[in-house]
């Protein structure tokens, strides 16, 4: 006859084994829940959300999105009325920014004025980062006579003055005496952007496939017969994107103060259009007399232009692992 202790305490020993096993289960599931790697893009938004920069450069922008969907909610002044009576006004409780010479309202036409100059920098920076990003991952990727022939091309328009480009590109598409409607002139600032701009991107995207395709991941998708599309696409792209991304984030306020700077002489956005450019253009004659025509306009630019550099900065220490 077994005795019932030994039964007893054989029993119990089980059950203590048994849950010592399933205590070790849940310890080893939470370890390796806690030691999953974390992805490029998770640290760097881990990273971000704790950096002031990136916190305050994303508030402006937001703020002036909103004012390019929704001006309206700024004001309700409409920013083609004119009121010649209130000529070159200074700013006042009726006008915070006062009035221009035609009488319209500055701050109006602030307000409204940053749909047109985002509009044009966010086009500018896609297309730049498109054809750039497109040319630049063949000539990495591609054979040493390709990779030549595509950067010999973009050197061309790498050379070319990015002001003397565009005055010969506008001035070509337009006559001095022409008025093109607003379409049709966004259309041609975005492109004479685009065009004179794409190398550095081609640059940037080149060089990062260069790294890249040396990968041991890369020459495995090789050797196992992937296409070159899918080694492209499922491979390349992926690990190429963050110095673009960079750059893309910085060239949108620089393409934003492009516009302004082609506006000013006369070749890029103009009336009817309202935009930040076309108020500084129109204030650059009576700076001395209405000062604050160019003041604010300038101001949106400057502030606009530098929130997109700060964002820029802070996307680049968070995407950089050599910074951390």
């Amino acid at each position: 006859m077994s005795d019932p202790g030994s039964v007893s305490g054989g029993t119990g020993l089980e059950a203590s084994a048994a849950a010592g096993v399933d205590q070790l289960s849940h310890v080893d599931d939470s370890s390796q829940k806690q030691k999953k790697p974390r992805s490029l893009w998770s640290d760097a938004w881990g990273d971000l959300r704790t950096k002031p920069t990136f916190i305050i450069s994303l508030v402006i922008i937001a703020i002036i999105v909103l004012m390019a969907i929704w001006p309206t909610l700024f004001t309700s002044v409409d920013p083609r009325a004119a009121d010649l009576d209130k000529s070159l006004q200074s700013p006042s409780g009726d006008a915070w920014f006062g009035y221009d010479l035609q009488g319209y309202d500055v701050f109006a036409r602030a307000m409204h004025g940053a749909r047109a100059s985002l509009l044009v920098g966010i086009f500018a920076t896609l297309l730049t980062v498109l054809i750039g990003s497109t040319v630049g991952i063949i000539a990495g990727y591609a054979k040493t006579w390709i990779d030549s022939l595509l950067s010999r091309f973009s050197d061309i328009f790498a050379g070319i003055p990015f002001v003397l480009g565009a005055i010969v590109i506008l001035t070509t598409l337009n006559a001095p005496t022409e008025n093109p409607g607003v379409f049709r002139i966004i259309t041609q600032v975005v492109l004479s952007i685009a065009v004179l701009s794409w190398p550095v991107a081609m640059r940037i995207m080149r060089s990062a496939t260069l790294v890249a395709k040396q990968q041991d991941y890369v020459k495995a998708a090789r050797g196992l017969g992937a296409s070159p599309l899918r080694i492209v696409f499922r491979h390349l792209l992926p690990n190429t994107v963050a110095p673009v991304l960079v750059y893309a984030t910085i060239a949108l306020g620089a393409f934003i103060g492009a516009e302004a700077t082609l506006a000013f002489l006369g070749i890029g956005l103009r009336p009817p259009v309202v935009s930040w450019g076309v108020m500084i253009s129109e204030s650059r004659d009576y700076f001395q007399s209405a000062p604050h025509m160019l003041l604010f306009p300038a101001g949106f630019v400057t502030i606009t232009v530098l929130a997109f550099v700060m964002l820029g900065d802070a996307v680049r220490d968070a995407l950089d692992p050599k910074s951390r």
